[in-house]
């Protein structure tokens, strides 16, 4: 999975509850996480210990 913030359909909306602006600060070339990262962040969400993922990619 590759999240790119730039195509973030809620960027600026979503941003301050989002699991990559609160563990990573939202880099400008975007993320890769793979099957056991996204597993893991999942897990995390899941629990609370972490917001959600709230990319939404926007169609071209």
């Amino acid at each position: 999975m590759h999240i790119d913030c730039d195509s973030c359909q809620v960027r600026g909306l979503a941003c301050g509850d989002c699991v990559v602006t609160v563990l990573l600060g939202a880099p400008p070339e975007g993320v890769e996480l793979d099957a056991a990262e996204q597993a893991a962040i999942g897990v995390l969400a899941d629990t609370g210990l972490v917001p959600p993922l709230r990319l939404r990619r926007a169609t071209g």
